[in-house]
């Protein structure tokens, strides 16, 4: 089959003369990031109860286009994820497909149906019996079991190179992993079931208080789900959003947001944050103002970088929450707001089984019933497709966003 690699030797190309000074970095990168169109072998059926699909739409993660684009930074030389990775890999996994061959064993599909991809290779995709306490409680971004049985180390779907990804023409998945799409759910509004469930995760795990304020820092994909989602869910809460872009800021508006702001400056940001959420301004002797008492609630940072967890902690209450959802190389940041204000830093790491209103079931799950019932509407941030030839051009849209007003970018493979 026909599929995009990472892990081999580049692709030649020329550059484009288009790109502005601020994203060239990023297109020299793509130059030479080590990804090539090739054909490898179909996948297989890795055991009886796994199925073979045909992806027909697949997103480009956030962490993919920063894989391809190589923008993780010069300090992640020692990320401990590495443990739980393998090359070379065939990446993809926000990914709507049509099943095309079952396993003597696979329950639950039949040949024809359109499913979108959960893809986490936690306990059972491996075939690790019992399943550890992680999966048994439905936390299998958790799973204890990522590097071990017979599959190759890898967290999820397109990060092991034995369970290639959606930017392929076959991909290959455990029945567990699929989840059937309703008739009535396009396949513009199914390939968001992913970065909507990174989000959830990221909001029930920490929800807001009721009438309370929250800060969405960055308005990609991630950022924007959550909008939706604390719209649909918590309709009493304020939001206000940072989006760097201007279809970013757009959508963020459409999405509902009361207050949508510039990242830069940042203390002009801070500024208006505090005055938004009624907070009160202090100026250190040098450096970006802090509020105490603080004005917002809760800091989804879908960014994760240290300038944006420099704002966030600034404009939080006292005893807040910073939720770290977004991905990047660490760096050194100005934390002591953190330990005076007693703020809450915690992680988030994807999704698994979550509760809505004391409804337990697994993200995806609630991502198809709230679409089904008209809560939800994504589509608009699918601003860009690409057929798979083109996928120079797709990471070119990412890596020039302000110029594309690019902000979901997909493989069309049907």
């Amino acid at each position: 089959m026909k599929a995009l690699v990472y892990g081999v030797a580049p692709e030649p190309c020329e550059l484009p003369s288009r790109a502005g000074p601020e994203t060239s970095p990023l297109v020299q990168n793509l130059a030479r990031s080590p990804v090539a169109l090739m054909q490898v072998p179909d996948p297989q059926l890795l055991h009886e109860d796994w199925v073979i699909t045909r992806p027909r739409l697949t997103g480009i993660c956030g962490s993919d286009s920063k894989q391809i684009l190589l923008d993780f930074g010069e300090g992640d030389a020692d990320n401990a994820m590495a443990a739980f990775c393998s090359f070379p890999q065939v990446m993809g996994h926000e990914v709507v497909a049509d099943v095309i061959a079952l396993g003597p064993r696979a329950r639950g599909l039949e040949v024809g149906q359109r499913v979108v991809l959960n893809p986490w290779l936690s306990c059972g995709p491996r075939g690790i019996e019992p399943p550890c306490p992680a999966c048994r409680s439905g936390d299998y971004s958790l799973c204890w079991s990522f590097a071990d049985g017979d599959i190759k180390p890898g967290i999820h779907t397109g990060v092991s190179a034995d369970v290639t990804g959606g930017y392929a023409e076959l991909m290959a998945a455990h029945d567990s992993m699929l989840f059937a799409v309703p008739e009535s759910v396009p396949d513009e509004l199914a390939v968001f079931a992913d970065p909507f469930s990174v989000s959830l995760h990221a909001i029930t795990r920490h929800p807001p208080p009721r009438s309370g304020r929250v800060l969405v820092y960055g308005a990609g994909s991630l950022g924007l789900c959550a909008v939706a989602i604390l719209r649909a869910l918590y309709p009493d809460v304020a939001v206000a959003v940072v989006a760097r872009f201007p279809a970013q800021a757009e959508l963020a508006h459409r999405f509902g947001a009361a207050k949508v702001l510039a990242p830069e400056p940042r203390s002009a940001l801070i500024e208006e944050l505090v005055a938004w959420g009624g907070g009160r301004l202090r100026q250190p002797l040098q450096g970006l103002p802090m509020a105490h008492p603080g004005a917002v609630d809760v800091v989804y940072d879908t960014v994760g970088k240290p300038e944006t967890f420099e704002v966030g902690v600034r404009v939080l209450r006292a005893r807040g929450t910073l939720v770290k959802a977004g991905v990047h190389a660490p760096g050194r940041w100005e934390w002591s707001p953190l330990y005076f204000k007693e703020i809450s830093w915690v992680g988030s790491n994807a999704f698994g089984v979550e509760e809505i209103n004391g409804c337990r079931k697994h993200a995806i799950a609630h991502y198809l019933d709230l679409v089904t019932a008209g809560r939800l509407d994504l589509r608009p941030m699918l601003t860009h497709t690409f057929r798979l030839e083109q996928w120079r051009e797709a990471f070119l849209a990412l890596a020039d966003q302000a110029a594309s007003g690019a902000v979901k970018v997909a493989f069309d493979q049907r």
